[in-house]
């Protein structure tokens, strides 16, 4: 058994929110000084900036996931992961019939830079991918399930965007992985108590949005990855996600 230093919600340059220096090669590169061996990046509503982050990711020696944290149609903000990047993409694609079409405002919301894993810009999004898409959050286990990936609500101890402060609790909603996210350790013991999350995984995640932002090696998996090889680690990732034993 090996302790794996985690955080499971990164945003890179393609989220216009996120700092135009997290770029996928500054996030590879930030994590490794941060100590951590496994990270996925989750930007807002898309997952075209994963393959770059990919090829980052290998170069420097820790294990990448492919994510996005979608926003549903009531404003709630839920992680979705793939162990697989080409269903990643897939699922992004899928998506498409869900976004709402937006022109951008770089001067109000920032860039929405696609790079290559040379971090060279290949593509700049037009359309705000920030946005709500018109996928309930009754919907998203669904979707995501046909993809092969699994999701949970993301920073549920926050007011914006978060399951809890959205609908008022935390709703029993078929599909979900029986995990949650908190952007705060500080508050697992108050919403354990006052949401019931007992025997549901606690995943804490940073929500970087600026390099500064991610954390050192803190929060932790303890795997069993004999023989030892990057898919075993990401897949028993999965199956502690999933409530399976690692």
């Amino acid at each position: 058994m090996n302790r794996y230093y985690y955080d499971l919600h990164l945003h890179s340059c393609l989220s216009p929110c996120a700092d135009d220096d997290n770029t996928p090669n500054n996030l590879a590169g930030m994590a490794t000084l941060c100590g951590l061996n496994i990270v996925a990046l989750t930007d807002h509503n898309t997952t075209k900036n994963c393959p770059a982050f990919f090829a980052a990711a290998k170069r420097y020696g820790i294990i990448a996931i492919a994510g996005m944290e979608l926003t549903t149609s009531e404003d709630i903000h839920i992680i979705c992961l793939f162990e697989e990047l080409s269903d990643a993409l897939r699922f992004d694609t899928a998506l498409q019939k869900y976004r709402i079409p937006v022109k951008n405002r770089e001067d109000i919301y920032g860039k929405q830079m696609v790079m290559d894993d040379e971090d060279n810009v290949i593509e700049v999004v037009e359309n705000l991918l920030s946005n709500a898409l018109t996928l309930s959050v009754d919907d998203v286990p669904k979707i995501v399930g046909e993809y092969n990936g699994i999701c949970y609500p993301a920073h549920i101890d926050r007011q914006a965007n978060g399951i809890i402060s959205v609908l008022g609790t935390l709703p029993d909603i078929k599909g979900f992985a029986p995990c949650v996210e908190f952007h705060s350790a500080e508050k697992i013991t108050e919403y354990s108590e006052k949401y019931e999350l007992y025997g549901k995984k606690i995943i804490i995640s940073s929500d970087t949005h600026y390099l500064g932002d991610m954390r050192d090696e803190n929060d932790s998996f303890l795997i069993d990855d004999e023989p030892y090889s990057s898919a075993l680690v990401r897949k028993k990732v999965f199956e502690y996600l999933k409530g399976n034993k690692v």
